[in-house]
């Protein structure tokens, strides 16, 4: 009999989040009382269906150990390995996890300016996914009118919203799977590994979530992440 699929987790953590306008890198700005990486971490920790978080960092990342990271030391594991593009840096860290992880098991990809992510959020992507031939993602129906503008900000066309979604992550793949779709990108550079899967001529599943699981982007979405998390009991 075979041994049942574990679940992994993978945090991409080497990007400098230029568009925050900050001199710390994104993922250490704090919200809440501690850095951004830091929730995401807790709540990928917190959940007794992942068996370990790896995160990846730069080679020359001096922030990471300045943190308290040990209420997490059970299932945390670093890895120096991040790459130039968010691609590059999970290629690298599913190579080095090779030595844990089956190909068949299962890898979610979590973004770690999402610090929001909530222990629902993952139990409805394990439970919905588990049994998958695919896999998929946490995605959010788009509610909005969609316009296209020009170089200009001038609009040049309102786009239909029907069956439009907002990808979110985290993003659930089998190990083995999603190690190939990136290895055969090429030149390719995805901004998400639904993408990736994508162009292997396969459909991932979209599994709805909701608005407060954020992806911090701009200096004003530290304040709403801090008004989430504050008002969370969990």
């Amino acid at each position: 009999m075979n041994a049942p699929e574990r679940c992994f987790a993978l945090i991409p953590a080497a990007g400098s989040g230029s568009r925050m306008g900050a001199e710390l890198p994104k993922q250490y700005l704090e919200i809440a009382g501690a850095p951004m990486l830091q929730h995401a971490v807790r709540a990928l920790c917190a959940h007794p269906k992942i068996e370990q978080v790896f995160v990846v960092l730069a080679d020359d990342d001096a922030h990471f150990a300045s943190y308290d990271w040990t209420p997490f030391d059970a299932k945390l594991r670093r890895l120096y390995c991040g790459g130039a593009t968010r691609a590059e840096s999970v290629l690298n860290g599913l190579r080095a996890i090779d030595p844990v992880s089956q190909p068949e098991d299962w890898v979610l990809v979590h973004d770690a300016a999402r610090p929001c992510l909530a222990q629902a959020h993952l139990d409805a992507l394990i439970s919905e996914l588990s049994k998958d031939e695919v896999g998929g993602l946490l995605a959010v129906p788009v509610a909005d009118t969609l316009k296209r503008a020009d170089a200009s900000a001038r609009v040049i066309a309102t786009e239909p919203r029907e069956n439009l979604w907002q990808a979110q992550t985290p993003q659930m793949f089998r190990h083995g799977l999603l190690l190939r779709a990136l290895e055969t990108l090429g030149t390719d550079t995805p901004t998400d590994e639904a993408r990736a899967i994508e162009h292997l001529g396969l459909k991932p599943k979209l599994v709805v979530c909701d608005a407060t699981n954020l992806k911090v982007t701009f200096p004003q979405d530290l304040q709403l992440a801090e008004l989430i998390l504050g008002g969370r009991k969990e």
